[in-house]
């Protein structure tokens, strides 16, 4: 393991605004639809899921929108995040490639999942609703949101996801500790978990599935609302302080990436890395490359297809304009259960449309071999899902390499894999599936 480059910001120079991507999109997303009536959503219509602050994100074209300060001073528990000169990774590749990292395993919950829990816990406190529902696959956002919740005084049910609740323990030990009611997904408790259990009696679950539950007991729940990890706008919008603070830690390094990479599930913590960097792509003519690092068992970007389709298993919420497996596919029970998601978000559906972003599907055993490397070098042992923007970032140094060309290379370290150590023991035992 060689000693790597650290760059850290200090408190005030964390940023004060969320950056919206959509003001500077030549082409904004399609707007959601309501599926009964299939006109364009209304934002009254999602207030009864989402506390009303949240909509009005989720619709706003404004460029930036403030952070409040009570949100800030609990993001100064953790951020500014520190951005890693991966040298030791770089000697192992033997690549001319400068490799930077930025480490959002170090909040409290250990991923990049917490940036969006405290707002959205925020503006429900601040609404006066009590209780909240959500879904989550590898138990990352599920953690975060419990937190976030106990903090803020709200009740929290997380239906998880039935194959990391019986692959990942400590997740929801970790969900239990932070005070949530923790269910594994479908279950018996809502009455779509039960059409689901009995339509599919052997199903590992999904992340769509586990949002129509959540969704669900949110409407019928007095006092209650939804609180997503991924996809929404709001959400990508919340994870852009990622790279608004990258964007300065590379000035104080004298770099610029030339590709910026992060794993995707349903987009947030690829579009909290990127779209700061992408703004200047938009607006100023740079030639960065953004790199979607998906699984190669849920290639949304890379095999679906675009087209209006539901964001959970059962068409409770809105008609999305999304590249898509289908809103009943089930993918396989890979370890990296956070990006066992059917769909991508609308706005990062329509980048990739308009070809601003690609994406790479990823092997299984690849990214737990890129995840080994990276472990042994760098000393971090990071998420089974972040081993996907190793393996991308692993593939661009070695062209570069090849090609015989310097290149910057930025991506997101999402969450470290300290509770998921029995994924790494079983690829260890040769028993995971490509």
């Amino acid at each position: 393991m060689k000693v790597t480059k650290k760059i850290v910001l200090e408190e005030h120079d964390m940023p004060t605004q969320w950056y919206n991507i959509v003001a500077d999109m030549v082409q904004r997303p399609a707007p959601m639809m309501n599926p009964e009536t299939k006109q364009p959503l209304r934002p009254e219509e999602m207030s009864t899921l989402f506390a009303e602050e949240l909509v009005k994100q989720e619709f706003s074209t404004e460029r930036y929108i403030d952070i409040p300060d009570e949100v800030r001073d609990l993001y100064r528990i953790w951020r500014p995040t520190p951005l890693v000169r991966a040298s030791g990774l770089e000697k192992a590749l033997d690549t001319p490639a400068k490799i930077y990292f930025k480490n959002e395993s170090i909040s409290p919950v250990g991923s990049h999942k917490l940036n969006s829990a405290i707002p959205q816990a925020y503006y429900n406190k601040k609404q006066g609703i009590q209780h909240m529902t959500t879904e989550t696959g590898a138990g990352q956002w599920g953690s975060s949101l419990a937190i976030a919740c106990k903090h803020f005084g709200l009740d929290l049910t997380v239906f998880m996801v039935n194959s990391s609740y019986e692959q990942k323990p400590y997740r929801k030990s970790v969900m239990h500790t932070y005070g949530a009611n923790v269910i594994p997904s479908p279950s018996l408790q809502t009455e779509v978990g039960r059409q689901l259990r009995e339509r599919y009696p052997n199903t590992p679950g999904s992340l769509g599935m586990a949002i129509s539950e959540a969704v669900e007991l949110a409407r019928k729940q007095p006092n209650t609302r939804y609180g997503l990890g991924s996809t929404m706008s709001h959400v990508c919008l919340h994870q852009t302080i990622i790279g608004q603070e990258a964007i300065k830690q590379m000035e104080i390094a004298g770099d610029y990436p030339d590709v910026v990479i992060a794993c995707f599930g349903g987009g947030s913590n690829f579009a909290g890395l990127s779209f700061p960097f992408m703004r200047n792509n938009l607006t100023k003519g740079y030639k960065t490359r953004f790199i979607a690092a998906e699984p190669e068992a849920c290639p949304k970007l890379t095999k679906g297809r675009f087209e209006y389709d539901f964001g959970d298993s059962t068409g409770l919420t809105p008609l999305i304009p999304m590249y898509t497996l289908g809103h009943e596919f089930e993918p396989a029970a890979i370890h990296a259960g956070g990006l066992r998601y059917h769909g991508a978000g609308a706005i990062v559906s329509q980048l990739h449309k308009d070809g601003l972003i690609e994406a790479v599907d990823i092997n299984q055993l690849d990214s737990f071999k890129a995840g080994v490397l990276f472990s042994q070098v760098e000393g971090i042992i990071p998420a089974p899902e972040s081993t996907h923007a190793i393996c991308a970032a692993i593939q661009e140094a070695l062209k570069a390499k090849e090609e015989g060309v310097e290149r910057v290379i930025l991506f997101n370290l999402s969450g470290h894999g300290l509770i998921d150590m029995a994924s790494y023991d079983r690829y260890f035992a040769g028993e995971l599936n490509g």
